[in-house]
């Protein structure tokens, strides 16, 4: 008999693209950010994704004093691996972006695989009433904003994570960032099994159309060959669509609120776990099985719960 394919599910829990005036249900608060990860995880993510924010006002924060009542409560209620953002936010340097992982020593942290206009301005044509001054302007700036990613920063970022034993989520949000992840696993820096994780559809990187996906797949084949595994990122309207069509043709999939708020057509998502459930419901329907922590740890040989520094 044959066996099913295993599918890994990331949750993206919170981020830095949208901002707390934009839904209701998007965790602010260390509290908040850590019941919604255990929700995700609970509901079928082997692997949740983590910024975090200020409480005081919701803005997006590196300062490793806000994650570490949230990794605490996550170690201590959940097996799932945990994944520690280096991308924090675009305004951010790089020093700061680094901070957490560097300081807690993670499984698994993102690393975005190069410099990149990020344009999260068109939302102010759909959100006009925010909370704080600072969420309209940080929409606003991206109009002139490099999300610096560097030959050089990468190069950091891999070594200090190399040294900690923490493997990577490399964000590759178009074709060029792939050609980088193939220079820098030439050199040893980025170790297989490459965890890529494909981003589409935001301004700035590759679109979201599913002939997109299928260039960044063929690209990643040619480059890659066979030491990765591959997962999807559609952002917006794009993550059920293209999650669905990636897990068709191979990939492992990433869903939650910082990539998307929304469960359907002008419906916002009530929380993480929804999403993780729809996609879950999606992945069953096409005779896949959902990766457990464990299993994703062996996928992605990972160095195991017990060897962070939380």
């Amino acid at each position: 008999m044959a066996t099913k394919r295993k599918v890994i599910i990331t949750s993206a829990v919170t981020g830095a693209i949208h901002t707390p005036s934009m839904s209701p249900h998007l965790p602010v608060t260390p509290d908040e950010i850590a019941e919604a990860a255990i929700g995700a995880a609970r509901a079928g993510a082997a692997i949740v994704h983590m910024h975090a924010r200020d409480p005081k006002d919701g803005r997006p924060s590196q300062e490793p004093k806000h994650f570490e009542p949230i990794l605490t409560k996550l170690k201590a209620n959940t097996d799932a691996v945990i994944n520690i953002t280096t991308g924090g936010s675009p305004h951010m340097t790089v020093e700061e972006r680094m901070l957490p992982a560097s300081t807690f020593k993670p499984e698994l942290a993102s690393l975005n695989m190069g410099s990149m206009n990020f344009g999260l301005y068109p939302m102010l044509e759909r959100f006009s009433e925010f909370q704080h001054e600072w969420e309209r302007e940080g929409l606003e700036k991206s109009r002139d904003l490099v999300f610096k990613n560097t030959f050089a920063d990468i190069e950091n970022i891999l070594t200090i994570g190399n040294a900690n034993g923490t493997r990577f989520e490399f964000e590759c949000y178009d074709i060029s960032h792939l050609n980088n992840l193939a220079h820098f696993h030439a050199r040893g820096l980025a170790r297989g099994p490459l965890f890529v994780q494909s981003v589409f559809g935001l301004l700035g990187g590759i679109g979201g159309h599913p002939e997109d996906l299928m260039h960044m797949r063929r690209t990643a084949d040619r480059l890659l060959g066979d030491n990765y595994q591959w997962s999807i990122l559609g952002a917006g309207k794009n993550q059920m669509p293209l999650a669905t069509i990636g897990a068709a043709m191979g990939s492992h999939v990433r869903v939650g609120l910082e990539d998307s708020l929304w469960i359907g057509p002008g419906q916002l998502a009530a929380s993480n776990a929804e999403q993780v459930t729809r996609i879950r419901t999606i992945l069953e329907a096409l005779n896949f099985d959902i990766a457990t922590p464990d299993e994703a740890r062996e996928m992605l040989q990972l160095k195991g719960q017990n060897n962070v520094g939380f």
